[in-house]
């Protein structure tokens, strides 16, 4: 069922505009693992995603948290919960039970997650993969889809981003 599309991203302007084409991808009950090395872009990644859905504010790394909690409108009088997840910190799979990490993972939560395989023991199956390489100029990125839901996001993905690009 896995299904993928790689991205060149140039620079930093780049990755925001296709967090803004995820964004708009985005569903409730929806889990994002990003992977990369520090520096890849994936809380930049994250950011952009945020402000494309109207939030103001700002987004940091819950490096230290582990977890910041932002409340975002996928659709009209639709509110639901983005789960922004740093495990780069993560050391004991005790303290994700202890926190209750597991009930943020519901249909009306988007979870993203940085450095997923630190707690693969306790997360959940994400629907979409996003796999950041630093390349000489610029990064790139590949996204994987794991369900039906990851499958329906990548296509809207792929339709905005063949066009972002200019293809035909």
């Amino acid at each position: 069922m896995e299904h993928d599309f790689t991205l060149d991203l140039a620079d930093e302007a780049a990755t925001l505009q296709f967090a803004a084409i995820l964004a708009k991808a985005l569903v409730p009950n929806f889990i994002i693992y990003l992977h990369g090395d520090l520096g890849a872009g994936k809380t930049t990644l994250v950011r952009g995603v945020m402000h494309a859905l109207g939030f103001a504010g700002k987004v940091k790394s819950p490096t230290y948290t582990l977890v910041e909690m932002y409340e975002i409108e996928l659709q009209p009088n639709s509110k639901c919960h983005l789960y922004h997840f740093d495990l780069y910190r993560f050391n004991d799979e005790e303290e994700w039970n202890a926190a209750g990490f597991r009930d943020y993972f519901n249909a009306r939560s988007v979870c993203i997650i940085e450095w997923p395989e630190k707690a693969q023991q306790v997360l959940p199956t994400p629907d979409i993969d996003i796999v950041f390489s630093i390349q000489s100029i610029g990064r790139k990125i590949q996204i994987i889809a794991h369900s039906v839901l990851g499958q329906q996001c990548l296509q809207a993905i792929i339709s905005q981003a063949i066009h972002l690009q200019g293809k035909p």
